[in-house]
């Protein structure tokens, strides 16, 4: 990082890296859709124990890489809760058209 000489160094670098984030982020939502195909209901969807076990694998990852394993785990929370709230979305959606006459 010693090519970081200014605040506009520091956030160029930082928007790179969201850049890279959100294309990670676009990966992990198609495999979350793929996922859901196998799911039947909410409670597969919701999956408390998945949930534990990936955030505190998390953590785990954080601490070895140098991250607070606190900000991990209130990113991880907040990126599954939100992949959860579209794969319950798309359910109730394909329960609809497969319902409707």
């Amino acid at each position: 990082m010693s090519d970081l000489h200014s605040l506009d160094d520091v956030r160029a670098r930082i928007d790179t890296l969201d850049g890279d984030l959100i294309r990670l982020l676009a990966d992990r939502q198609a495999l979350v859709r793929v996922a859901a195909t196998f799911k039947t209901d909410q409670q597969a969807v919701r999956a408390p124990d998945r949930v534990e076990r990936v955030v505190a694998l998390a953590r785990e990852r954080a601490t070895s890489a140098g991250l607070a394993p606190e900000v991990a785990e209130a990113v991880w929370r907040a990126m599954i809760g939100a992949f959860i709230e579209l794969e319950l979305t798309e359910h109730a959606t394909l329960a609809r058209t497969t319902t409707a006459p």
